[in-house]
């Protein structure tokens, strides 16, 4: 693996993750309570072995910059290893990035510097757990240019993904994206099924700066890999696909696109399962990230009567205090209040959340650092909270964030260890 320079592609604005992308770029979106999305990709990353990772940043990068200055500063330089944040620097162009292949094509000198044959492309905002040594073994088998890594699907879901289409010897002929069942290719890895891609691609380098420069004179194309760099490369290079294998260690192949509120508030409440699809607590495949100096979560002021004071079914992160309160089939991050009476049901709150007493919050995303009046309602009637002008999605998912009506943003100080009263903790590491 030493012979292979990542590229991971962060700097996205995630305007379908609106308004909750409105201060930090969607790598840095909280991910199963203490987790950020980039820190699945990068826990990746080390566990398959790769050690020299650039991450391309732009969109409001301070916190991502920071996270990963400060969180992923783990590696040796003395060897030669790096997990370093690029941010653009128009160095080829005058313009900051115009899409995902012009990232890469604007650090391209930085590629070559390394003098390794290959160059893995990988996106920040994916859920799934991946040993790119694999992917590299069955390029070198295939004796492939470029390998694309797909994962199988149900044609019944083809309208909702890029779909490869490939002859015997798995080359591709072509991609479709989101293709109608009826015209979605099967896969020659399972014949009932469709290969979709991942946006995890594998070059050997000097395919990759080729098609880079040829991408940078076109001056019609939109400068992605899937949609206009891949295609040309067909029939002129070996672009085959690669059947994804999954290290969750569970019977269900697991990767998510958490582009959209549903998916990535979907993929949160995967987690909250008797026995969740996605596996958190495989030591043998950690998952790193920051640590905050918080305490443990902590339940006061439970009454069997009431069954308050209490979590079911849910994550509840290091900082939270649950005082009297119940909560159900949610995920708390680090710092979450939740007061006497109060009730959460299938909840994503972030970091700093307090809940107010004997309000009743279901089906919603609150954003960090938010209080929620006491006696409030929200989620129980996503058409009420629709006109109160909050944010809800066409499947009734209410995202609660600073501009939303009757919430306040907390006043941010730190308080003494298990105090029961005043501001809540700040969660160190917030972007």
């Amino acid at each position: 693996m030493r012979r292979i320079l990542t590229i991971l592609l962060a700097g996205g604005a995630g305007e379908r993750l609106a308004p909750l992308t409105r201060d930090q770029p969607k790598p840095m979106m909280p991910f199963g309570g203490i987790y950020r999305l980039i820190d699945l990709t990068l826990s990746n990353c080390l566990n398959s072995g790769l050690s020299k990772i650039y991450v391309l940043t732009q969109y409001k990068a301070l916190s991502l910059n920071r996270h990963i200055r400060q969180v992923w500063n783990i590696l040796s330089p003395e060897l030669g290893q790096f997990i370093e944040a690029v941010p653009p620097t128009q160095r080829l162009r005058d313009t900051w990035y115009l899409g995902t292949a012009d990232a890469v094509y604007q650090n391209m000198q930085s590629i070559a510097d390394e003098h390794l044959p290959y160059v893995l492309i990988l996106s920040a905002d994916h859920v799934y757990k991946m040993n790119y040594a694999h992917m590299l073994n069955w390029h070198v088998e295939q004796g492939a240019d470029v390998t694309v890594a797909t994962t199988r699907i149900n044609p019944s879901e083809s309208s909702r993904f890029g779909i490869v289409r490939m002859d015997a010897e798995y080359s591709i002929q072509d991609f479709r994206e989101k293709p109608p069942q009826e015209h979605a290719a099967r896969s020659h890895f399972r014949h009932d099924a469709c290969s979709a891609s991942m946006g995890v691609y594998l070059f050997s380098t000097p395919v990759l700066l080729e098609a880079l420069k040829e991408d940078a004179e076109d001056e019609h194309s939109s400068h992605d890999f899937g949609h206009d760099v891949l295609p040309k490369l067909m029939g002129r290079h070996r672009v085959v696909a690669y059947d994804f294998v999954d290290e969750n260690k569970k019977d269900v192949i697991y990767w998510r696109d958490v582009g959209t509120l549903e998916a990535y508030f979907e993929a949160n409440m995967d987690l909250v399962a008797v026995n969740p699809i996605f596996n958190l607590y495989d030591q043998e495949w950690p998952l790193r990230t920051s640590m905050p100096p918080l305490p443990p979560a902590k339940f006061v002021f439970a009454t069997e009567e009431r069954c308050t004071g209490l979590a079911l079914d849910s994550i509840v992160s290091h900082g939270c205090i649950i005082s009297g309160g119940r909560v159900t089939r949610s995920v708390l991050s680090p710092g979450v209040r939740v007061d006497r009476q109060a009730s959460v049901d299938s909840c994503l709150l972030f970091s700093g959340v307090q809940v107010g007493a004997h309000s009743r919050i279901r089906n919603c995303i609150v954003d960090q650092n938010l209080r929620i009046p006491e006696h409030a309602i929200i989620g129980l009637d996503p058409e009420v909270n629709r006109r109160e002008g909050h944010t809800v999605t066409d499947s009734g998912l209410v995202i609660v964030h600073a501009a939303s009506p009757g919430v306040s943003v907390q006043e941010i100080q730190r308080r003494p260890a298990g105090r029961e009263s005043g501001p809540l903790h700040r969660n160190a590491g917030t972007g």
